[in-house]
């Protein structure tokens, strides 16, 4: 097990399924570890959950609610007034929406909390991890990549809204910003990997439609993995010796995959940086 003792982690989506296994391993390696959730009091009881599976008491928490770029903008406040340094972010909170909805900055809530929040929050953090460097970023993704479009012209389904084209495009995007950003950081000593975790049982589709929960249900049991299962390659990607140095990259199973056609077009990786930088108002 790798010691990251001196290193502070960030985890977004850290009070469940996959992001909260990610985080106990983290503390157990002597991470600073700051652990991002939504809800205060259920931030507060996993906080204490991981300090307790980990031994670890270097275990804080901050609170957002990724759907709100108001509150993004005041988590990497706070983080700053707290900490000189981050080596590791690991872009992990998501959601699923069985109808379209939009959010308070008038973005279709898919794309704003699962691409988005990611985008928003690592330019924030950016400067700390290029001082901090070597350094990472680790964006969990998705398979659902495989079947994700971009249209420029409707980025938020205002027509045919459906809750995994919604997912899909959420996901494709994380791998293009992936790339994007890896080519923005050349030479800077941060790299940026993104993942799939597994088809894993986690309350992220606790948003789908009420007829599909059964299918889900039985899938569950059949063949999804375990959240401590899925959490391997975050933490993979985060520590591991074997990925110095490697950027840019798609893993599943800790080892690189080629991802879909258009996650590899690199004018669609630009284009979706511009929309992305004036949605959120941040220079291109």
């Amino acid at each position: 097990m790798e010691n990251l003792a001196g290193k502070t982690v960030l985890v977004t989506g850290a009070t469940s399924g996959i992001g909260l296994e990610a985080s106990v391993v983290l503390a157990r390696m002597n991470a600073r570890l700051v652990m991002i959730g939504r809800d205060p009091a259920k931030t507060a009881e996993k906080v204490e959950e991981v300090r307790k599976r980990s031994g670890s008491t270097a275990v804080e928490s901050l609170l957002c609610d990724f759907s709100s770029q108001a509150r993004i903008r005041r988590l990497a406040d706070e983080f700053r007034a707290r900490h000189d340094r981050l080596d590791i972010l690991v872009n992990n909170a998501g959601a699923v929406f069985a109808k379209r909805s939009v959010t308070e900055d008038g973005i279709e809530s898919t794309f704003a909390v699962n691409h988005l929040g990611y985008f928003l929050l690592t330019n924030l953090l950016l400067d700390l991890l290029i001082k901090s460097a070597p350094a990472r970023v680790v964006n969990v993704a998705s398979a659902a990549s495989y079947q994700g479009t971009l249209d420029f012209e409707d980025l938020g389904f205002e027509r045919g809204y459906r809750i995994m084209r919604a997912y899909s495009r959420s996901k494709l995007a994380n791998i293009l910003f992936t790339r994007a950003l890896a080519d923005r950081l050349a030479g800077t000593g941060v790299t940026v990997n993104s993942l799939h975790p597994g088809a894993v049982a986690t309350n992220i589709w606790n948003g789908a439609p009420r007829w599909v929960r059964p299918v889900l249900t039985a899938l569950t049991r059949l063949l999804m993995l375990t959240p401590a299962e899925g959490a391997k390659t975050i933490v993979y990607l985060a520590t591991s010796p074997e990925v110095e140095g490697k950027t840019g990259l798609y893993f599943e199973k800790n080892q690189p995959k080629t991802p879909s056609r258009l996650a590899r077009d690199e004018r669609l990786a630009k284009h979706l940086w511009e929309q992305s930088a004036r949605l959120v108002k941040l220079a291109a």
